[in-house]
């Protein structure tokens, strides 16, 4: 649907405006932990007077609710997107014109806390508006109800209800303080399915975490997957270093998902870091009787520069199309000009996102190429490579504004199309 461009600027513009006066507190805006401790530090705590205006501290807390038997913070999530797309007449053979568009790229509202007397509960509960963790075409989506029960300490938690699968590092960490702007390896998981899953954070020092989940879609809501049926995650991580508190570390990860599917179908498609695009690869459905995918994720930190790499195969068990198999893989560079450092967070992982230290925010320069391929003797569903190239400003500690331009190959029918694409984003999170 076309809307007035002007219109559509002035929407963009309020939707922020009218987030900088929403207070809460999302996971997102999670700070890292110190060594060996599961709290992070406030978020409220002095910050610099930043040329764009942050929420104030004081009004966040008078809307959080701290009871002896209950405890609640709010959250909110906006973001909002222009893209623009250039094609050539075998991209346009391929998929189709790629209209340029305004995207509401997600409206989140979440409330998490704790209840209970002595042993304490805790919970979850979020809806979003076209998010990250939804189907493009899907619109409100309640996208976690989760309780989570401490086993014996806050190492080990055991969490049931509607939550994240354990696998990729695309999926479990913060995909709007990714690097880039949008995932990429999204063939090969899916974000949320009602299940149970355990977590455990392991050493003193926490250098490393284990995290395995069970899953079934049937017992939520079909629509929201592509493959419907039961799902076994897994995912581990250490730190092979960690040095100059936190600032140099070298993260490695380990991953697998199994997936059967109720109709003995499978399928994979994805889109080329869109959330608007066509799906330039599509393996459609294949008779299939289950799938496995492994996860290889790497992160390199030393100090603003930052490597993340992240490779997954996967294996289809097809007797009709002879066991296909297919791969995904990407490698990000980013390079905070102004001397932030992306800081990890032990207790899950992963990096958290750049807190800038000056008035003036938090300039990041991102680079990636990837390549999703699935394509195999009997299934042709497509390979395309992409390179991007973006900036991104982490104006305040909750604001950013972001633009990035990608080149995509897409090799299918016979003809290699190629796509510009630029992306402008806007981004509150809180």
């Amino acid at each position: 649907m076309q809307t007035n461009f002007g219109c559509k600027w002035f929407f963009f513009f309020l939707l922020f405006a009218c987030a900088s006066s929403a207070y809460g507190q999302s996971i997102e805006s999670d700070l890292a932990p110190p060594r060996g401790q599961f709290t992070a530090p406030s978020s409220d705590e002095a910050a610099p007077v930043y040329v764009i205006p942050d929420v104030p501290p004081q009004i966040s807390q008078q809307l959080k609710v701290d009871r002896h038997w209950i405890t609640m913070t709010p959250g909110l999530v906006l973001i909002g997107d222009y893209n623009a797309f250039g094609q050539d007449a075998n991209s346009l053979s391929q998929v189709g014109k790629q209209a340029d568009q305004f995207d509401d790229r997600a409206i989140r509202f979440m409330a998490r806390g704790k209840v209970g007397g002595a042993y304490k509960l805790g919970y979850l509960v979020a809806a979003e508006y076209k998010g990250f963790d939804t189907d493009p075409e899907q619109f409100w989506n309640l996208t976690d109800l989760a309780v989570t029960a401490p086993l014996g300490g806050p190492e080990t938690t055991l969490s049931v209800g509607k939550l994240k699968e354990t696998f990729a590092y695309e999926m479990v960490g913060d995909a709007a303080n990714l690097p880039a702007q949008e995932r990429v390896l999204s063939p090969f998981f899916v974000s949320r399915n009602a299940g149970i899953r355990l977590n455990r954070v392991l050493g003193q020092d926490h250098r490393a975490t284990a995290a395995i989940g069970v899953y079934d879609q049937d017992w939520g809501d079909p629509g929201t997957a592509f493959n419907n049926g039961t799902d076994v995650t897994f995912r581990t991580t250490g730190l092979l270093w960690d040095l100059n508190e936190d600032r140099d570390y070298f993260h490695v990860g380990l991953a697998g998902r199994y997936n059967t599917d109720t109709d003995g179908s499978i399928r994979m498609r994805g889109r080329p870091e869109s959330n608007v695009t066509s799906n330039y690869v599509d393996t459609g459905a294949i008779p299939a009787n289950y799938a496995w995918n492994f996860g290889l994720e790497l992160l390199w930190n030393q100090g603003p520069v930052s490597v993340l790499a992240e490779y997954i195969p996967s294996w289809i068990s097809s007797d009709v199309t002879s066991n296909p198999n297919f791969y995904g893989c990407y490698v990000t560079t980013s390079w905070v000009v102004t001397g932030e450092s992306r800081p990890y967070d032990r207790t899950v992982g992963y990096a958290r996102r750049v807190i800038p230290k000056n008035r003036y925010g938090a300039i990041e320069l991102v680079s990636r190429f990837s390549n999703v391929d699935l394509e195999d003797e009997a299934i042709h569903g497509g390979e395309f490579y992409k390179t991007y190239f973006g900036t991104n400003w982490w104006a305040t500690r909750r604001a950013k504004f972001g633009i990035g331009w990608g080149h995509t190959w897409l090799d299918r029918f016979g003809s290699v199309g190629e796509t510009d694409h630029l992306q402008v984003r806007t981004q509150f999170v809180y």
